[in-house]
């Protein structure tokens, strides 16, 4: 599961630290470090971060020191280089080197891992582009192969937008202060046939989206883990509304049964599925807008029917609320089980500087509901005082019934020492 990095220092200037294929082969993520692999919080010693250009080279430099963790997690010392230089016609050509290197008493001298790669762009034309990147890691007593790469080129015009790529990850490639959304290795192939076209006078229309495309998993044996053939098409009216009609044939190989719902088992085999998806919504930058989401198909080797319906309130800029319901019908081979998910968000911005927030959700499936309150008031972006209050209570006998609850305060502040 990726989550997104949230803490200032890490934010700043993140994106000259992106390399590899976002949120399935990041390099660098900078999550890994300050947190466990459980989510535990392991604490920071130090650190600094330098970036900047230098003749045109974009350079960026971090260097952080953890400490101990819980258990036998050793501290550890993470540094991450970055280069990187623009190019004349949309081209772009770099580098990056990250290191973690467990230090003290509970770290071994082969405690660490190691990743290189390059990257690059080079613009076609107006609208043509090539792009590609290659990394490998370094781990101790690994013996398979520990490379990624991926190749793609893409022409985005007016009025086509077509897109190809070729992605390959091999058995032991291991970024440790990285993300890797598929472990054990795999081939990829990717494809996308996008048309926009908008018709001068037809049912009041702005804008039709035919497109295609296909998306494929096999991993290093030769097995297909995964599939997906969508077909498309979004319609647009000059009121705001949308229709989407999308018809999917999906494949999913299984190499060992799962436990999907409590005493619902999905065998191991390889299960070829179609689904109807058709999704209406209303003008989004309304005061009041409805968006409605229906899935009807196989599933599994039986059937899945899901209703999604959401509404959102916003009075001027300051009040903002929203609805949500997510409904999920599934008949399988090995038993029925239903599912709802309800979720309530509503914010209120007394000034561009000060905001309250509040989410409340419940599942029935694990019978827990939660509620997250947060109070912000901003100096910058992502910095000034939050208080952050959590509360979470479960309703059966697989979650004790005792509240769960948290609160957070937390101010931070930035200081320019040179100005």
């Amino acid at each position: 599961l990726f989550f997104p990095e949230k803490r200032p220092f890490f934010l700043e200037n993140a994106g000259l630290f992106a390399v590899g294929e976002p949120e399935e082969v990041d390099l660098f993520f900078s999550r890994r470090i300050g947190i466990g692999t459980e989510g535990e919080l392991i604490p920071i010693v130090a650190g600094a971060r330098l970036t900047g250009k230098l003749g045109g080279t974009n350079i960026g430099f971090l260097n952080m020191q953890t400490e101990e963790g819980q258990g036998m997690t050793p501290a550890n010392n993470f540094t991450v280089a970055r280069v990187s230089r623009e190019l004349p016609h949309r081209s772009s050509l770099g580098a990056i080197f990250v290191n973690r290197q467990g230090t003290g008493d509970a770290a071994s001298e082969r405690d660490h891992n190691r990743t290189y790669g390059v990257d690059g762009r080079w613009g076609i034309g107006e609208y043509g582009e090539l792009s590609a990147f290659a990394a490998q890691t370094s781990t101790p007593d690994s013996k398979n192969g520990q490379y990624a790469y991926r190749v793609g080129a893409s022409y985005n015009s007016a009025a086509w937008l077509l897109r190809g790529a070729y992605m390959e990850v091999a058995e032991d490639f291991n970024p440790e202060v990285g993300f890797l959304q598929r472990r054990g290795g795999f081939r990829k192939p990717d494809i996308l046939i996008w048309r926009r076209y908008r018709p001068k006078s037809f049912w009041g229309l702005h804008e039709l989206r035919p497109h295609v495309s296909y998306v494929g998993y096999w991993n290093p044996d030769g097995f297909q883990e995964s599939g997906r053939l969508h077909l498309d098409n979004h319609l647009e009216w000059k009121n705001g509304h949308e229709i989407h009609t999308q018809v999917n044939f999906t494949r999913e190989g299984i190499t060992q049964p799962f436990e999907i719902s409590p005493d619902v088992l999905v065998p191991e085999g390889t299960y070829d599925d179609t689904n109807f998806q058709f999704t209406v919504l209303t003008n989004q930058g309304a005061p009041l807008s409805v968006r409605v989401e229906t899935f009807v198909g196989g599933f599994f080797g039986g059937d899945r029917m899901a209703l999604t319906p959401s509404m959102r309130f916003r009075v001027g800029e300051a009040f903002n609320t929203e609805l949500s319901l997510e409904h999920n019908d599934i008949d399988l081979p090995g038993g029925s089980f239903e599912t709802n998910l309800g979720r309530a968000r509503i914010s209120y911005s007394f000034n561009p500087k000060v905001f309250v927030e509040t989410l409340i959700q419940y599942n029935d499936r694990s019978d827990i509901w939660s509620m997250n309150f947060r109070f912000g008031w901003l100096q910058t972006a992502n910095v000034g005082l939050f208080v952050v209050y959590n509360h979470r209570r479960g309703f059966n006998d697989l979650v004790e019934d005792t509240p769960d609850r948290s609160l957070v305060v937390k101010f931070s502040r930035l200081f320019d020492l040179l100005d």
